[in-house]
């Protein structure tokens, strides 16, 4: 049976006997419900298919690449990801057989045995949970779809360690429950001791929605696991883990959003009438495609808003599951769904603690963001918080969950004492820092410098459409764009250097500039040249005082030609920009003329027409191009240097 939104499209399937047991009676009472009409399930066995009719649409390029694979055979990749946990974890060993990651006996003392599994496609979740500290085994089933009774029934009697007894933690889907709750059973008719947690941590399913069913588990299920796998490694017995594994559940609630269904490998890649538009995103979608509780079109504030309101508003009472207030003590834990980049986690994570916070009050003790528990490679997040409560033994819930775990899909790389007693210091911005670099006593009018730069600026602003062009045509069309948001800062920068005559300190403002607005390759050529031309300067003037000329501009200038030598193999004839400045470098150094160094690069700018390049991106670009038109960055610095030119006339 799959485990997926099957118990939420009918929440009139009669609830199981209540309480953290799961005895036959309650195992009977679900096969029971199981008479109930059910949508149809396609033949693998695995999530129930739209009852509506698909609507033929286009599909967007993003659902396009969300659904390709590199392996498109379901059962060969769930063996090969599981067999592929034991290569990055000698503590496990793997039971193909009946799919099942366990640990390896020789590599903990004896404990209380934590299982838990479910579907695959949930990865990290649960294979690599299995570790020192947190599980001993964990029964995978195909792509989100239960592993089987007898599958799980082999995993507790003969994989993992059943001296001390066994805790079974599964998420509140009905095919989980009932396979995993058949297993306990088995286990428990051949003698073992075996408790069960079924986890509901989710707020996307209010008490009307959810019906008798109740919640779905989604990622605080890794909490418990977590903190219980911590508590048994103690030695605890049996009784003393399960009960503060139920505590840990039932102090946990989350909530997550997705931008769009996931598409599972091997199915069919026609879109669905419930597919997600490009500018919506839904609020409760569950980790199977589950339908959510609405479809919005909010930004990420609003939407992490609504979520936390779901989660914590006293209220709501469809959703009021757990109270929080601002004295309470709390871990978080923003989970990626699969399918989200680290740059926009790090961004959703900010957003998630500074509304805790600004709203509710809560500043949690702990925060861990990462990928946890998924939906394959859905493009979503999700959002857990536990409510820190007494455990009534030695060992608190922060202490288990701080306590070291060998298991690679667990990733907190802080350590508590890092937690507890947190470094404060900062290093503050000194106003003055650029005022710390010395002179180099060489003099020059500021009038006359500025009035060249304002005229060779101008002129490079005026030609980015020119530049952008060429740079369409052999590369990415953004040099054009870095060159003059570069030319307007130094452009609004030169008044602050107008009363500076020292040659030194007047190009050190200019390369601040150049640093703070200027990205990218090329952004980092011009910064490396101007500081290796200000340490030229400073290297002529030897605390000395004397006006600067074209002698002494050209010998700092080949002194940053060679130190830029050291960071990039750019030479003439690679079509890069050096193409324009080693020309003039080297007819400033001869001539100590200007107007015939500025030339000199134009020249060496326009000989790049037809000329190949061998580095930057119209290497990768490749086509014709290069034959049309010069390099854009060379282009772009002769132009520089003919209004340098221009001005200084």
């Amino acid at each position: 049976m799959a485990s997926s939104e099957l118990s939420y499209e009918d929440p009139s399937t009669p609830q199981p006997p209540s309480g953290a047991r799961w005895g036959a009676a309650g195992v009977l009472f679900l096969l029971d419900a199981g008479n109930h009409q059910r949508p149809s399930v396609d033949k693998r066995g695995s999530t129930p298919l739209p009852r509506s009719p698909v609507k033929a649409r286009a599909v967007t390029d993003r659902a396009l690449a969300a659904a390709k694979h590199f392996i498109n055979d379901p059962d060969h990749l769930v063996l090969s990801a599981l067999k592929g946990v034991t290569y990055t974890n000698p503590t496990t060993a793997f039971d193909a057989e009946n799919r099942v990651i366990y640990l390896r006996p020789d590599a903990a003392k004896s404990q209380v045995s934590i299982v838990s599994g479910g579907g695959a496609g949930h990865e990290p979740s649960f294979a690599a949970f299995v570790g020192p500290g947190m599980l001993s085994g964990a029964v995978a089933g195909t792509i989100f779809a239960s592993p089987s009774a007898e599958q799980i029934r082999r995993c507790i009697l003969e994989r993992v360690e059943t001296s001390k007894g066994v805790l079974v933690v599964v998420m509140n889907y009905t095919g989980d429950v009932l396979n995993f709750g058949m297993g306990v059973e088995k286990a428990r008719a051949a003698g073992m001791e075996v408790e069960m947690i079924v986890m509901g941590d989710d707020a996307g399913v209010g008490r009307a929605k959810g019906g008798k069913v109740g919640r779905r588990g989604i990622a605080g299920t890794v909490l418990v696991q977590k903190i219980a796998g911590a508590m048994a490694a103690t030695g605890a017995n049996l009784k003393e883990v399960h009960k503060l594994a139920k505590l840990v559940a039932d102090n946990t609630v989350s909530i997550g959003s997705s931008l769009a269904h996931v598409h599972v490998p091997g199915r069919s890649k026609e879109g669905s009438a419930d597919d997600l538009k490009d500018e919506e995103v839904e609020i409760g979608m569950g980790i199977h495609n589950e339908p959510g509780s609405e479809k919005t079109t909010a930004q990420l504030p609003e939407l992490v808003n609504t979520m936390l309101k779901y989660m914590l508003d006293p209220k709501d009472k469809d959703r009021a599951f757990m109270s929080v207030s601002q004295s309470d003590e709390t871990i978080l834990l923003v989970n990626n769904l699969g399918g989200v980049s680290p740059l926009e986690m790090g961004g959703i994570t900010n957003e998630v603690v500074e509304q805790l916070e600004k709203t509710w009050g809560v500043k949690p003790k702990r925060v861990i963001s990462g990928t946890f528990m998924t939906s394959l490679n859905q493009l979503g997040f999700s959002i857990s918080l536990l409510k820190l409560r007494d455990t009534g033994v030695s060992h608190s819930m922060l202490d288990l969950f701080d306590a070291p775990s060998e298991c690679n899909g667990w990733s907190a790389a802080v350590k508590r004492e890092t937690w507890t007693k947190p470094p404060t210091q900062t290093r503050k911005q000194d106003a003055s820092s650029a005022a710390g670099n010395k002179p180099c006593g060489l003099k020059l009018d500021p009038k006359v410098a500025n009035k060249a730069l304002k005229t060779a600026l101008e002129r490079l602003i005026k030609a980015e459409p020119e530049i952008t062009r060429y740079d369409t045509v052999v590369g990415d069309g953004d040099c054009g764009i870095g060159l003059k948001r570069g030319a307007e800062g130094v452009l609004k920068g030169l008044e602050a250097a107008q009363g500076q005559q020292d040659a030194g300190l007047y190009l050190d403002q200019i390369i601040s500039v150049v640093e703070n607005t200027m990205d990218g390759t090329s952004g980092a050529i011009y910064a490396i040249f101007l500081n290796a031309l200000a340490h030229g300067l400073r290297v002529q003037g030897n605390g000395g005082s004397k006006d600067v000329d074209a002698k002494v501009w050209a010998k700092a200038a080949s002194i940053a030609s060679q130190s830029m030598a050291n960071y990039t193999p750019a030479k003439p004839g690679d079509r890069t920009l050096v193409d324009a400045l080693a020309p003039f470098v080297e007819q400033l150094e001869a001539s100590g003329d200007i107007q015939k160094a500025a030339q000199a690069a134009d020249q060496g700018a326009k000989n790049t027409k037809g000329m190949k390049a061998s580095l930057g991106r119209t290497v990768y670009v490749g086509g014709s191009g290069y034959e049309e038109v010069p390099d854009p960055g060379a282009y772009g610095l002769a132009e520089f240097f003919s209004g340098l030119a221009e001005g200084l006339r």
